[in-house]
C-alpha cells in the first residue's frame, strides 16, 4: 500500500477529492479545529493503517458500525485498533440484545458511508440521530485521535479533546464511554 510519507496541516489544497471529503473538512474548519492529515492508497482495515499510524503520529481507532438483532438501533463503536471486539461483553454494557455488524446499506443511509471508511466523522451525515456513539475509553487516553475523513483515502489526526469538545456536539452525538476488555 503507497502511503505518502509527508504530514499535512489542514485540507488539500487541491485535486480530485469526493463532495464527502470535502463536506467534512468544511466542517472542521467551521468548527475551528487544527488536523493534520496524510493521504495514501485505500486503508479499508486496522491493519492497512499501520503505515499511516507512522506518518500521522496517532493511533487510528478501530470503528464498527453495529446494531442489535432487530436492526432497530444502530451504534458506532470506536474502540483501539488492536483490541479485540467481544459483542457479549459490549452488549451487557449497554443493555443491548447481541449486536451484530450493520448492513452496507444501514451504513450508506445514516452515515453516508461506504464500508472500510467508517469513522466517527460520519456522524456529521446523521442529523436525526439513528446511529448512537459508543467510545471505549481506552481510546480517550490519547492526545491525539486518528480517524478517516468520510473516506479511506485519507486520514486525519485531530486532538481527542476537540473530537469530544467541539465535534461531537457540533454534530449533536453524546458518546458512551464503555470499557472494553484487552485480551488476556
Amino acid at each position: 500500500m503507497y502511503v505518502d510519507q509527508n504530514l499535512y496541516h489542514g485540507r488539500p489544497a487541491s485535486g480530485q477529492r469526493l463532495d464527502k471529503e470535502l463536506r467534512c473538512y468544511d466542517l472542521l474548519d467551521r468548527l475551528g479545529l487544527t488536523y493534520d492529515r496524510a493521504d495514501h492508497d485505500a486503508a479499508d482495515t486496522i491493519e492497512a493503517c499501520a503505515a499511516v499510524e507512522d506518518v500521522l503520529g496517532a493511533e487510528i481507532c478501530k470503528n464498527l458500525f453495529l446494531c442489535n438483532a432487530q436492526k432497530t438501533k444502530f451504534y458506532l463503536l470506536l474502540m483501539p485498533g488492536h483490541k479485540k471486539f467481544k459483542t457479549k461483553v459490549l452488549s451487557k454494557q449497554i443493555g443491548s440484545a447481541r449486536l451484530s455488524f450493520a448492513d452496507d446499506d444501514h451504513m450508506k443511509e445514516y452515515l453516508k458511508l461506504t464500508p472500510g471508511s467508517v469513522s466517527v466523522m460520519g456522524l456529521m451525515n446523521d442529523p436525526e440521530g439513528h446511529v448512537k456513539l459508543l467510545i471505549d475509553s481506552d481510546v480517550l487516553k490519547d492526545e491525539y485521535f486518528g480517524c478517516h475523513p468520510c473516506i479511506n483515502t485519507s486520514s486525519l489526526k485531530i486532538k481527542t479533546s476537540d473530537i469530544l469538545e467541539k465535534f461531537l456536539p457540533a454534530v449533536h452525538h453524546e458518546p458512551t464511554i464503555v470499557d472494553l476488555p484487552w485480551e488476556e
